[in-house]
């Protein structure tokens, strides 16, 4: 396999599926079984996924939320999307551990970078959840942050559209597909990809990113394997 360690980052929005909110025990299936083809052929996966499907604190402060208030309650949701996940994983017999940002222990362990290294080392998934424990910083963030501390080899976002366009492909039909990307492009075009904390992250620290969809079946797998799936985004 190309990557011995990867971080896989996942919208909460995706695991709603058809529905629009909530979790599609469906979605959490396949996306278990994609993961469990990756873990079988030898790569070690950590898992950051986001909490839009239940709360969004941005969309809490429009409400009249403040902000840090609403910030908390997403870091909340994500781990309630961390223990769903955790569940369908292990239906598929794998071994997982959810690491917080927040401390809970009744539900998870706290995030502490040696243990979760070693887990991975024992060939368990590692979601973590909770953001890094602070408001103001997304679940890109936290994926790029964890990615970096565990010395994940990439940075795996996967998405509903299959790579980076030049606009929005959802909305232009004429936008183009890039295969790969420099970050300074990216900056330069003003491409949507992930928040600019999380992106400077990446970038500072020579971190790839790949985005892809991970809603085809075998895509993460390919991916892994070395495949061109999604596009590639990296220093050169």
């Amino acid at each position: 396999m190309k990557y011995k360690r990867i971080l896989l980052k996942l919208s909460g929005e995706a695991l709603s599926g058809t529905k629009g909110y909530g979790i599609d025990p469906k979605v959490l299936l396949q996306y278990s079984e994609e993961i469990k083809k990756v873990i079988q052929a030898g790569t070690q996966v950590a898992i950051v996924i986001g909490g839009g499907n239940i709360f969004r604190g941005i969309e809490a402060q429009q409400a009249g939320i403040d902000r840090v208030q609403g910030d908390y309650m997403g870091m909340l949701a994500t781990v309630i999307n961390a223990m769903a996940l955790q569940g369908a994983l292990e239906k598929v017999g794998l071994y997982t551990r959810v690491m917080s940002g927040i401390r809970m222990e009744q539900v998870c362990e706290p995030f502490i970078r040696r243990r979760a290294v070693r887990h991975l080392e024992k060939g368990r998934v590692v979601i973590f959840g909770a953001g890094i424990g602070n408001p103001y910083f997304t679940t890109d963030s936290t994926a790029s942050l964890r990615a970096i501390e565990i010395e994940a080899d990439v940075v795996l976002k996967g998405t509903r559209v299959d790579g980076v366009y030049s606009a929005d492909p959802e909305k232009d039909k004429t936008a183009t597909r890039y295969s790969t990307i420099s970050f300074d492009d990216v900056y330069k075009m003003g491409l949507n990809v992930m928040d600019m904390t999380a992106f400077t992250l990446c970038k500072e620290n020579k971190l790839p990113i790949i985005v892809f969809d991970m809603n085809k079946s075998n895509n993460l797998y390919k991916l892994v394997q070395g495949e061109q799936v999604g596009t590639l985004i990296s220093m050169d």
